[in-house]
């Protein structure tokens, strides 16, 4: 993977996902479909701020972890020689 636009586009994949869940919800219960008790409907500023600081944090310590994963697969390999 050495596309780090890919690793960000799946991140917001899966954190968009998420936050859509529960507008997909509020469209059942208008549908007259069940919806469990717990779910409240509305996404607050403060869970879209959250979900959106994970995911920098997660794709910031990642390109971090594969910028050290690609330097050391690109030092040369020193081939061992008889003494």
């Amino acid at each position: 993977m050495h596309d780090p636009q890919l690793l960000v586009t799946g991140i917001m994949a899966i954190v968009v996902g998420t936050l859509i869940d529960p507008w997909r919800s509020r469209d059942r219960r208008a549908a007259g479909g069940h919806t469990p008790a717990s779910d409240r409907g509305a996404v607050s500023i403060e869970q879209v701020l959250w979900y959106a600081a994970a995911a920098i944090s997660v794709a910031v310590v990642a390109a971090i972890i594969w910028s050290q994963i690609r330097t050391t697969a690109s030092t040369p390999v020193q081939s061992p020689s008889a003494p």
